[in-house]
């Protein structure tokens, strides 16, 4: 089985949304993930977060921590993977579509209540990014 490594972003605003990108081949139907992508040969995983947020939405982002891992497998495709996501922080850019993979469309900040209804390119996370977002505004409050 192949092995596919890669990372995530999960970045919160002062409005408690997390930033997403709406993503898919032209003949694809569109889905929506936190920035995202595979692993490049000599990258660590918190290089190819920042690569991958800076890609996909034109950010510059810092890590602030590691917050899972997630692993699992496509049997019916032969892969396995490992995913590291990780808390950032925006800390200069703007939004710009700059995905040499021409497979962004778009870039928004989404709430908890949107993220309930998003398609979103790996449904098994909705369930993780809500936590998460709860978590985030029980904590401040």
């Amino acid at each position: 089985m192949e092995k596919w490594y890669g990372s995530a972003a999960v970045c919160m605003n002062e409005h408690g949304e997390l930033l997403m990108v709406l993503q898919g081949r032209p003949e694809e139907r569109k889905t929506w993930s936190i920035p995202s992508g595979g692993k490049e040969q000599d990258e660590t995983f918190e290089e190819c977060c920042i690569r991958e947020v800076k890609e996909e939405t034109g950010y510059l982002a810092d890590i602030i921590q590691e917050l899972t891992v997630k692993k699992g497998s496509y049997d019916d495709l032969h892969i396995a993977y490992e995913i590291h996501y990780f808390l950032v922080k925006m800390i200069e850019g703007h939004r710009l579509f700059n995905d040499p993979d021409n497979l962004i469309h778009d870039i928004a900040w989404k709430s908890g209540e949107e993220i309930k209804t998003l398609s979103l390119s790996y449904p098994e996370d909705r369930d993780y990014l809500l936590n998460y977002i709860s978590a985030a505004i029980e904590k401040k409050e």
